[in-house]
């Protein structure tokens, strides 16, 4: 399983980007995928998540409204849509496979990628 994230960049605040996670190793037909980012000092956030299998979505509140999480899942990858970022978005975000949840958006991570900085600043 391998699950490759890139995408990011530096982008100034109210700015977009899309990410997106190259999944090898099992399909996203049926699949709970997601969006996890960590910024130095601060505690590891679940951003967003979805099942595949039934198209519920999570979000955590800090991107609700701003991030759309999307699968293409004939080309088996994942992406992130982020629009109006804020400086606070600045992290590395890293694609994973686990379980969504409502409390920890996602969780119980089976599989990891490498991550893609996203920096947010003027």
């Amino acid at each position: 399983v391998q699950l490759q994230a890139y995408g990011g960049g530096s982008v100034q605040p109210g700015g977009s980007l899309r990410l997106s996670c190259a999944v090898s190793g099992f399909t996203l037909k049926s699949a709970a995928i997601g969006w996890v980012r960590q910024s130095p000092g601060k505690e590891r956030e679940g951003v967003s998540c979805v099942t595949t299998y039934d198209g519920n979505t999570y979000y955590a509140d800090s991107v609700k409204g701003r991030f759309t999480i999307s699968t293409d899942n004939e080309k088996n990858i994942m992406y992130l849509q982020m629009n109006s970022l804020k400086s606070e978005d600045t992290a590395i975000y890293y694609c994973a496979a686990g379980l969504c949840s409502t409390s920890e958006v996602i969780e119980a991570i089976d599989f990891w990628g490498h991550g893609t900085q996203v920096t947010v600043s003027s």
